[in-house]
């Protein structure tokens, strides 16, 4: 049965600025979340994350969404970010990533996309925009994927529809705009977390009991 310990649900936190995201992280915490990213094109990105590394470092997987570039990676990691998650399938991104020891999620679309990401060494993949493709690609592309491979669904997910994703085959999802938006209090973040968490323990225990 799924719990909040195995959850691979991550937290987009797009457009956080540094005196929000304490606040933030601490409800995601609490709701049974474990990994968060602030994408890199939120303000003052990099105190965010420091400060949420700092804070939170040993209770989540903290880091960073739309890294773009090496020398973006080599950043994230002197300020002990612990997470990197892509938009495309960059081979030289994922590499340095997974060289600084983070746990890599890259963006694909197409099946040689995926394949790239994972011959360059990205622990999960990431099917961005998904509500784009449906719940149908993810169960025709996990047919020829390496068993075992973790893709999560990133893009349109909502709590009444992430068990169609999980159905399917996902792993997890990403979950950004009916989850946080910018401006938002942090009691709403709490409130959108914790129906997400109920979605992703209802999902488990009806896919198993299908089983």
């Amino acid at each position: 049965m799924n719990d909040s310990k195995d959850s691979k649900l991550v937290a987009i936190l797009r457009g956080i600025t540094p005196t929000e995201v304490l606040a933030h992280v601490a409800v995601l915490i609490d709701a049974g979340f474990r990994y968060i990213e602030v994408p890199l094109n939120s303000p003052d990105w990099r105190r965010s994350i420091a400060d949420a590394v700092s804070h939170f470092g040993e209770q989540a997987t903290i880091g960073a969404g739309t890294v773009l570039t090496v020398e973006q990676v080599d950043t994230l990691a002197a300020i002990g970010a612990g997470l990197i998650v892509t938009p495309n399938a960059h081979p030289a991104v994922i590499r340095r990533a997974r060289a600084c020891d983070m746990l890599t999620c890259a963006g694909f679309a197409t099946p040689s996309e995926a394949f790239s990401a994972l011959e360059a060494g990205a622990h999960w993949l990431k099917l961005f925009p998904a509500a784009t493709f449906g719940p149908g690609y993810v169960q025709a592309i996990n047919a020829v994927l390496p068993a075992g491979t973790p893709l999560l669904a990133v893009g349109g997910v909502t709590p009444e529809s992430l068990a169609d994703w999980l159905r399917v085959g996902c792993a997890g999802a990403g979950l950004g705009g009916d989850l946080y938006r910018a401006g938002q209090s942090p009691a709403h973040t709490r409130e959108r977390a914790l129906r997400f968490m109920a979605a992703w323990q209802a999902a488990g225990q009806r896919i198993e009991a299908a089983e």
